[in-house]
């Protein structure tokens, strides 16, 4: 049997995971398969059924084909250093899993989709292969792709997140609650986090806010927990967290020489990982709110300067 096997796409890596009733049904979840390799070689598997509606006679004989291709001589699933020698010879693979690095694969045929979870590591579960109704699953994440509007309860938006992407709920009473959201459709959503799981309709959400006088704010993937960053009033070196507004002297550092102080933030952002345009966002969101358009990272370009909205052409329509 001839698979096509791709790295999994950080979009794609919301699938390897269990989903709540409602996305299962949208995917076309139809169940998962968990395997371990036990000393190495061995091959212990369990099957749980998601949506049996979707689990034919065709798709059970497809899905011991592909478990046996995968399983095939140096292949993927062959024995726990097949795995991994695939996996390190794939590094775009490797993701944060939930409490070690993991690596995904997308393994497609003509009907469906398999998204495989792996972990190498001995003394724990080795894989997780998530199977879908193909058309299912790619006309959700379509959809999906136009991200999560936050929005007044007049209908204005507020701001937009990825799917899967983090919201910090400020309450009435002063308490913080961060949550993760899923994409339902255009006008509903889920959050997950703390001890319970909710649906919202988008309106709904607004309203409830509005009633408790609470608020909301996005915390972008795409933007650090922390970075450095000058004070251009002071020249002064500062830290900024994502979510918090403000920032926090860091006077173990800092230097009356705004200059050192800048060459002493952009090294340190470097060997962290924050670019300018992350840390243009961050000063942006810490100054001015994190809902604004300024606090995403995508509005600026690689020197950190703000991108100007294209114009119009005179012959374009308005």
């Amino acid at each position: 049997m001839e698979l096509t096997i791709t790295s999994m796409t950080p979009e794609d890596r919301l699938y390897a995971y269990n989903q709540s009733s409602q996305l299962e049904g949208q995917t076309g979840c139809i169940g998962h398969l968990r395997g371990d390799f036990g000393a190495g070689k061995e091959f212990y598997t369990s099957w749980f059924d998601h949506r049996r509606e979707y689990k034919t006679d065709e798709f059970k004989a497809e899905l011991d084909e592909v478990v046996i291709t995968l399983r095939e001589k140096n292949g993927l699933l062959c024995t726990r250093d097949s795995m991994t020698r695939f996996c390190y010879q794939n590094p775009e693979a490797e993701f944060e899993g939930n409490y070690c690095a993991e690596y995904g694969f997308k393994v497609q045929t003509p009907q469906h989709t398999y998204m495989l979870r792996c972990n190498p590591n001995y003394g724990d579960y080795n894989f997780y292969l998530y199977a879908y109704v193909a058309r299912f699953l790619e006309h959700h994440m379509e959809k999906a792709k136009q991200g999560i509007r936050f929005i007044t309860p007049g209908y204005k938006e507020l701001f937009r997140i990825p799917d899967g992407d983090h919201i910090r709920i400020f309450t009435g009473g002063g308490e913080t609650r961060d949550r993760t959201c899923r994409f339902i459709d255009e006008t509903h959503f889920e959050t997950s986090g703390g001890y319970s799981s909710a649906l919202y309709h988008i309106c709904e959400f607004a309203e409830r806010l509005e009633q408790t006088h609470g608020s909301v704010i996005p915390l972008r993937s795409s933007l650090p927990v922390q970075c450095f960053s000058v004070l251009p009033s002071s020249g002064e070196l500062i830290l900024l967290t994502r979510g918090e507004k403000g920032y926090s002297p860091c006077y173990d550092f800092s230097t009356p020489d705004a200059q050192q102080n800048r060459e002493f933030a952009d090294d340190r952002n470097v060997k962290n990982g924050v670019t300018k345009a992350q840390e243009a966002a961050m000063f942006a969101g810490s100054m001015f709110g994190w809902q604004t358009p300024a606090a995403d990272p995508r509005n600026y370009d690689e020197q950190g300067q703000p991108i100007k909205p294209r114009q119009k052409d005179r012959g374009e329509a308005r």
